[in-house]
C-alpha cells in the first residue's frame, strides 16, 4: 500500500511540475496579464481593467490600424494605446476627422466621447509633421493614440514608438466580468 501511494505521489509531483513549466513557458511566450492604469483609453478600457496581451500574433500577423497594443514606454512602465499609424503612413487630422494617405477614417470608438465633448472635438487639428518632426511614420515605428484624447499622453507627445517596444496585441478583458469583450 505503502509503494503505491509513493509511485502515485511521484506521477502527481511529475503532471504539477511538468504543468508548472508549461504554464510558465505560455506565460512567457505567448500571453500574459496587464492591468490597466489611468485613463487614457477611456471609454473603451477603464482604470483597473484586467487584460490578457497575446505576445505572437504580430509574429504571425502584421500590425493593424486601430489595435490596442501594450508597449514598453521606458524602462519601468508599460503603456496601452491604440495604433493610428504604421510605417509609411502619412497622417493628417483636419476639422477633428482622421485622413491616413489620404482616405477618411471613421473612429467608431470615439463615438461616445464625441457627443460628450463641446462641439464635439476630440482630436484637434494636426499633421504628423507637425507633431513627430516627420511627414510620416518611420520604418519599424507606430504611432500611437489613447482613446481619451483630452486627457491621454501619447504619440503627440513622445513620438513614435519602436515596433520592438510592443508586448503584445490586447485581445481579452475579462475584468470586471460584466465588461468581458474578446476583440476591440
Amino acid at each position: 500500500m505503502k509503494e503505491a501511494f509513493k509511485k502515485e505521489s511521484k506521477e502527481w509531483l511529475k503532471a504539477l511540475v511538468i504543468g508548472g513549466v508549461i504554464f510558465i513557458l505560455i506565460r512567457a511566450f505567448f500571453f500574459s496579464n496587464y492591468e490597466v492604469e489611468g485613463q487614457s483609453m477611456m471609454p473603451t478600457l477603464q482604470n483597473g481593467n484586467k487584460l490578457v496581451v497575446n505576445k505572437i500574433s504580430y509574429k504571425i500577423h502584421d500590425f493593424e490600424h486601430f489595435d490596442i497594443i501594450v508597449f514598453h514606454a521606458n524602462e519601468k512602465e508599460d503603456f496601452v494605446k491604440r495604433i493610428i499609424g504604421l510605417p509609411g503612413d502619412r497622417m493628417v487630422y483636419k476639422d477633428d476627422q482622421l485622413y491616413i494617405n489620404g482616405k477618411k477614417y471613421k473612429e467608431n470608438f470615439l463615438k461616445q466621447y464625441r457627443s460628450e465633448v463641446a462641439a464635439g472635438r476630440l482630436t484637434g487639428d494636426f499633421t504628423l509633421k507637425e507633431v513627430t518632426g516627420k511627414g510620416k511614420v518611420p520604418e519599424d515605428m507606430l504611432f500611437v493614440l489613447g482613446d481619451n484624447r483630452l486627457g491621454s499622453w501619447d504619440s503627440r507627445h513622445y513620438g513614435f514608438i519602436p515596433i520592438n517596444h510592443v508586448v503584445g496585441k490586447v485581445n481579452l478583458r475579462y475584468w470586471p466580468l460584466n465588461e468581458l469583450q474578446f476583440s476591440f
